[in-house]
């Protein structure tokens, strides 16, 4: 990869071999610019070097060659020219003295002087090999004064041109092999020495120019991390960058200045942009962080708002629960419908005040979930005979398919989510519409799936529908089609069960919730529990009801006494706890409000009726819906009833205890 600059310079930078080019090519970069430099120095210093020793020396060796050659030429053609005559005339004494006089130049190591006549001279030692020794031959003529046949011998004829004898000198080339392997030498080491003399400056060179690059990339590299104060620090021989401003052309500087100047400009931009970056940050953080205090701050009003307001409507409602009950028997036929309404109405406040207290609970995290075993055939079970009678009357077909399947899960819970998932599809299912709930194994997950072929949710909503309050189709907010909040618990439930619940749908297809769950092993799941023994009737039942509100007295004490029950209504804590002090006096249950007159706490009275009266039941009534309330309540274990109490949810408790008092 390289950094390009104004100044067409590359920076190499570490371990990526290619890098697309602008016009789509790829440019592989390898190795490193030192060594490219280096290469490109040498390389030519030593091929132009080799050539011109290799050229000089070979000259030399062929000056030596001819020298050589020509010397021994020489001596041959000087002793052919002084022996002819006596050659001519068959004078071996002088023919002798000629080829010692040869030797005598000590140019040649022997001589032979010969002619076809049998004449045979030599000179010289004979001790060197042949191998050393290269022979240089000369023809002896004779010359135009030695032609006179009066000198001629007997016998002789006349020479003419041709030859009559031939000269050979033989030269030792020990000394020539030395001067030829010295040049060679010479030549050799003049290229080593200018060969070492092209690397050294071209090291020297590399360095000047690979070093301040280095630096450069590391700045670069030093920028790329987000260390904007790096600096460039390189020194040229013009001894420093060019100023600021200042033209390349005129400050004269070297270029690698000017590219390490460009960056330190560039790195004191980016630093700039970092500190205002980081400003801009920070002021929103702040910003952000402020935000998120009001937001907690009003989500905690918010929240003390709601149990204040849920505790402070559970009150009256569950007094009016309680009196409307029991004015329902005696009611006349003309007061008998506006009775019910009261009635229907007290249920529909009832339970959006229980689903806020859900919510409550689960925002709290007060419930524990029970893991076991879950038989998915029973719960489909139980869920077909809560939601078969509805069915029916929607004209909506429940299809059921659990396939022998089991799950690990709290088999409340999920009866919860999977209910309300069943309730909601039969809703928007339409008059003969179907709904399956179905299970199929995933892997180690089992797989729950409810799908109805209703109109189906539109993209744009379900993204919300999870959310309290949010309701699709219910803009007028008609409280029969329910509060929106049954989706925000059913997925709470979820995410404490550590699942989620997933949405398929479109409009005019239908929707398909589903959620998966681990797999358990069928032959695991726990048969189910005995159906409960029947409610006992409640006559003679001792009741001791704590509360500070009149009117939730006297509607408590009305409904008990309309059961058979001995009631005895105290207003405070005190009070209550003198009562079960009272050794004749003996109690079966326990009502107390947790929030009475004077600040007193309903947990003290639930905990002195536990050490006075261990026998009796200690129920709490409250209205508190506040996570701190239930956390406390959790931890101290104790039976709790939520107001508005149901009049049938308090007989069946009541009817608890009468049948554990008379198995006593």
């Amino acid at each position: 990869m390289t950094h390009s600059t104004s100044h067409g310079l590359a920076l190499p930078t570490a371990a990526r071999p290619s890098e697309p080019a602008a016009d789509g090519r790829a440019v592989v970069v390898g190795g490193s610019l030192q060594r490219d430099l280096f290469r490109l120095g040498v390389v030519p210093c030593a091929a132009v070097a080799l050539a011109l020793t290799a050229w000089f020396t070979h000259s030399r060796l062929d000056t030596l060659e001819a020298a050589f050659n020509a010397e021994g030429q020489a001596v041959a053609r000087q002793v052919a020219a002084m022996s002819d005559l006596s050659l001519y005339a068959g004078d071996l004494p002088a023919l002798q003295n000629v080829a010692n006089a040869a030797l005598r130049g000590g140019q040649v190591t022997r001589v032979e002087i010969s002619n076809s006549a049998g004449v045979f001279v030599t000179a010289g030692s004979k001790a060197a090999p042949m191998g050393q020794l290269r022979m240089f031959t000369a023809p002896v003529t004779l010359r135009e004064a030695s032609k006179a046949s009066a000198f001629a011998p007997e016998g002789a004829t006349a020479a003419g041109d041709k030859p009559i004898g031939l000269v050979q000198a033989f030269r030792d080339t020990t000394a020539y092999a030395h001067e030829r392997t010295r040049s060679l030498m010479a030549g050799i080491g003049i290229a080593m020495i200018a060969l070492i003399a092209a690397w050294a400056w071209v090291r020297h060179t590399a360095r000047t120019v690979a070093q301040p690059l280095r630096r450069i990339s590391r700045t670069v590299a030093a920028l790329e991390a987000g260390r904007f104060d790096a600096r460039c620090n390189v020194v040229t021989r013009g001894g420093k960058a060019p100023a600021d401003g200042e033209d390349e052309a005129r400050s004269g500087q070297h270029e690698l200045a000017n590219l390490a100047h460009d960056i330190n400009r560039l790195a004191e931009r980016l630093q700039r942009n970092r500190q205002q970056s980081d400003e801009q940050v920070r002021v929103a953080t702040a910003v952000a962080l402020q935000r998120m205090a009001e937001a907690e701050q009003a989500a905690l009003s918010r929240a003390r708002f709601l149990a204040a307001a849920s505790h402070d409507l559970r009150q009256p409602l569950h007094a009016m629960g309680l009196f409307i009950d029991g004015l329902l028997p005696t009611a006349s036929a003309t007061q008998r419908p506006a009775v019910l309404r009261l009635q229907e109405g007290a249920e529909f406040m009832g339970v959006l005040l229980d689903d806020l207290l859900e919510i409550s609970r689960l925002d709290a995290q007060v419930l524990t979930p029970a893991i076991g075993n879950v038989s998915l055939a029973m719960l489909f079970d139980q869920l077909g005979a809560q939601h078969a009678a509805r069915a029916a009357a929607s004209q909506v077909r429940l299809v059921w398919r659990d396939r022998g399947l089991a799950v690990r899960s709290d088999p409340a819970l999920l009866l919860r989510i999977i209910g309300n998932l069943v309730g909601n599809a039969i809703t928007h299912s339409g008059a003969e519409g179907t709904v399956l709930v179905a299970a199929r194994r995933r892997g180690g997950q089992v797989r729950i799936e409810v799908r109805d072929n209703g109109v189906g949710i539109a993209p744009i909503h379900q993204a919300r529908i999870f959310e309290e309050f949010y309701q699709v189709a219910n803009t007028e907010r008609d409280r029969r089609q329910g509060f929106g909040l049954g989706l925000a618990i059913c997925a709470r439930i979820a995410a404490l069960l550590g699942t989620r619940i997933a949405l398929r749908s479109a409009l005019q297809a239908g929707s398909t919730f589903s959620l998966e769950l681990p797999g358990a092993d069928p032959r695991d799941v726990p048969p189910p529990a005995p159906e409960p023994v029947a409610s006992s009737p409640l006559a003679g039942l001792r009741c001791l009801v704590v509360d500070d509100d009149p009117a939730i007295l006297d509607a408590t004490r009305a409904l008990l006494t309309q059961w058979d029950c001995e009631v005895e209504c105290v207003a405070s804590g005190s009070e209550a706890t003198r009562r079960l002090a009272d050794s004749e006096t003996r109690f079966d249950v326990l009502l107390c409000d947790l929030q009475l007159a004077d600040a007193e706490d309903g947990m003290e009275v639930i905990e002195a009726a536990r050490r006075l009266q261990p026998h009796a039941l200690a129920v709490l009534v409250s209205g508190a819906t506040g996570p701190e309330a239930l956390q406390r309540l959790r931890q101290g274990g104790v039976t709790l009833l939520t107001k508005p109490v149901a009049p049938a949810k308090l007989r069946a408790l009541l009817s608890t205890r009468r049948a554990g008092r008379m198995a006593s």
